[in-house]
């Protein structure tokens, strides 16, 4: 057996060339999918209310990785045909990548176009600024994330764009800057000592206790147990750069100045 040859720099620090290293490698990691759940075997009817839903965040759904979720129809007589629900998400700038809940024939043809077949994940409303829900079609958040029990999470450093902190089976408290295009998601509350300019989602099993509490508001995106309120336009002159928090009551999210009264 021929071993590969080391190299070792001026520090004495000893390397493995290139080659001698592996060309991939295999993780786990956590994503946060958006679910359409489809309602309606109607697709005139799906694309309607789809639009209507999508309009409320044009730019925070666009090229935004999906699952299709048929469920609803499970047991009807009538289905709608997969390959055309999938051209009519890529049509709306959504990209289908997983299809769950489908009869075996829906499975296969998923196959065939190269769409994962999803297995569990919990399912919470992801609504902007509250419920949208019609007859056709509903839109909802499905983090495929694994329910862990773990102590409160702190992070010392800045969350740069792209890049997502998880606190699995607890609390996370942040105390440096989210910025715009990253990511705060938390099984409990979230704590963020610094300004949030990205995303930040609590209760993402479906914790409706879960609350937010930011020092600086400047977030792209809050959300609570799935309800989430999209900020496209900048978040309101009376929140912006103020300490606030985010709350569910009665299925409604709330976000308030921190110390106003609660309803």
């Amino acid at each position: 057996m021929i071993s590969s040859p080391e190299i070792e720099d001026e520090t004495g620090r000893v390397f493995l060339p290139e080659a001698g290293l592996p060309a991939v490698e295999l993780k786990g990691s956590v994503f946060t999918l958006t679910v359409v759940r489809i309602q309606s075997p109607e697709l005139d009817a799906v694309e309607t209310q789809l639009k209507e839903c999508l309009a409320q965040g044009p730019r925070f759904f666009e090229n935004a990785p999906v699952v299709v979720d048929l469920e609803p129809l499970k047991g009807k007589d009538k289905r709608p045909d997969l390959l055309k629900l999938i051209t009519l998400l890529q049509t709306l700038r959504l990209i289908p990548v997983g299809v769950r809940n489908a009869c075996p024939d829906h499975r296969m043809e998923a196959v065939k176009e190269g769409i994962a077949i999803m297995q569990g994940g919990a399912i919470q409303d992801l609504p902007p600024g509250g419920r949208v829900e019609n007859n056709a079609v509903k839109v909802e958040n499905d983090p495929q994330m694994q329910i862990q029990r773990g102590r409160t999470r702190v992070i010392r450093r800045t969350i740069r764009s792209g890049q997502q902190v998880y606190a699995a089976g607890g609390d996370l408290i942040v105390l440096a800057p989210v910025n715009a295009g990253a990511e705060v998601v938390a099984d409990g509350h979230i704590h963020v000592y610094a300004p949030l300019r990205g995303r930040a989602l609590a209760g993402v099993m479906g914790d409706a206790q879960a609350r937010i509490f930011c020092q600086c508001m400047e977030a792209e995106l809050v959300a609570v147990a799935g309800h989430y309120q999209i900020y496209e336009e900048g978040v309101p002159s009376d929140l912006h750069r103020n300490p606030v928090q985010v709350y569910l009551e009665e299925e409604r999210l709330n976000v308030v100045p921190l110390g106003a009264s609660e309803h």
